[in-house]
């Protein structure tokens, strides 16, 4: 008998099993191996700190990012004392599933088929190396299985009914030096620098969301995000390349995956399992950052399951959607309000690029982002904030201004 099953050894399942472990949890991590999540690798500051993460899993510190408008202007924002971290996902998530094993988790590779009930509670997964069936009797399920969890369909309301946008990206060899280029989207003047993160908000490459070209280091991230049906994210890749000049560079691998928009009203079963990460939905609207999340989800569905054990009563775990709400909560709402109202077209991606040249806009935005909290401490700066945006939702100033 196990004390926690864990399911899903990404970010947010293997912090989990890990804050089990080190508590003295029993605690299995199972993980179907060979999957690498299609993402840009972004991390703030406040990750790297809370989490422990060494320097040695940083691909790239980026000082700067820059916004694309749909006319192709760009805006740099510099990231004042600090740097955003980047990492590459395959290894950065191998090292938190060795971090957790290291601490006392158990690990198991294959795929996660059923949760059975009689006298125990009871994970079945099919065993990678074998192909034979498993059970390991648990006291406590944590899902943390992705955005199409099988876990949260199966057992929690509303899991089989959560929003997504399909995301794809591909992994390149970085170029050893490259110049703005002509190619490609309209007339687009990404370049690349491997000290700068681009995200493009134009319709021709993403109707509903943005597309990104993200330094790893050697290599280099490009890829987009839409919910829209009909939408070849290949395509839209391929010229998203050739906008920045990135066309002849070798092409390592590609990946796609949903990525949920909305965290789930319920993370628990009331009996015992509770949602983690992506199967919890949560991933910030609007930038669709979703590491830093993941792991705290991680943690505070750890910290649930052991309360739980602890007391003996299942109620506790609705404690890992209100520990995440509680500090996380506002921000999202304040992100979901911003992309609906900047990224239903052009004119008003144009729009929110235009507000990004705000210095005010920069200096909270990237406070926000890389302490992972709304900025109180400058009331006249929001409330400029406030009145430029409404200028610019009712179209009181020009479309653009530098």
């Amino acid at each position: 008998m196990h004390d926690v099953v864990v399911v899903g050894g990404g970010p947010s399942g293997a912090v989990a099993a890990e804050d089990l472990a080190r508590a003295g949890a029993r605690v299995v991590l199972l993980d179907k191996a060979g999957r690498i999540k299609p993402c840009g690798g972004a991390i703030p500051p406040r990750l790297i700190r809370d989490f422990g993460i060494p320097d040695d899993q940083l691909v790239a510190r980026i000082s700067t990012a820059r916004m694309i408008s749909p006319t192709g202007r760009a805006v740099d924002i510099p990231i004042e004392n600090g740097f955003v971290g980047m990492v590459d996902r395959g290894p950065f998530d191998e090292y938190l599933r060795d971090r957790a094993a290291a601490h006392g988790a158990e690990r198991r590779t294959g795929q996660v088929l059923r949760i059975e009930r009689g006298d125990t509670t009871a994970v079945v997964y099919r065993d990678k190396a074998t192909g034979e069936e498993v059970r390991l009797p648990t006291r406590y399920v944590i899902g943390a299985d992705g955005a199409r969890s099988r876990i949260a369909k199966a057992e929690v309301p509303g899991g089989d009914e959560i929003p997504y946008v399909i995301a794809y990206h591909e992994i390149i060899a970085a170029p050893p030096d490259s110049g703005p280029s002509d190619t490609g989207i309209s007339e687009r003047v990404t370049g690349y620098d491997p000290l700068r993160c681009d995200v493009i908000y134009d319709g021709s490459v993403s109707p509903d969301f943005y597309g990104w070209v993200f330094p790893h280091g050697a290599q280099a991230s490009v890829g987009m995000g839409t919910g829209v049906d009909g939408i070849d994210l290949k395509a839209a890749t391929k010229a998203l390349r050739a906008a920045a000049g990135l066309s002849d560079c070798a092409t390592i691998r590609r990946e796609g995956a949903p990525i949920p928009l909305k965290p789930l009203d319920r993370w628990d079963n009331g009996r015992d399992v509770v949602l983690a990460g992506d199967a919890a939905g949560v991933v910030a609207p609007s930038s669709g950052e979703g590491i830093y999340y993941a792991m705290v989800g991680g943690r505070v569905a750890a910290t649930a399951t052991l309360a739980a054990l602890e007391s003996g009563r299942a109620a506790e775990l609705k404690l890992a959607r209100k520990l995440f709400m509680r500090e996380h909560k506002t921000v999202f709402r304040v992100l979901r309000t911003m992309q609906d109202a900047y990224y239903k077209s052009d004119e008003r991606r144009e729009r929110f690029v235009s507000l990004c040249h705000d210095v005010d806009v920069q200096r909270l935005t990237f406070e926000a982002y890389m302490n992972k909290e709304l900025v109180r401490a400058r009331p006249m700066a929001h409330l400029r904030i406030g009145l430029k945006n409404m200028a610019h939702l009712l179209r009181l100033v020009p479309e653009t201004y530098a």
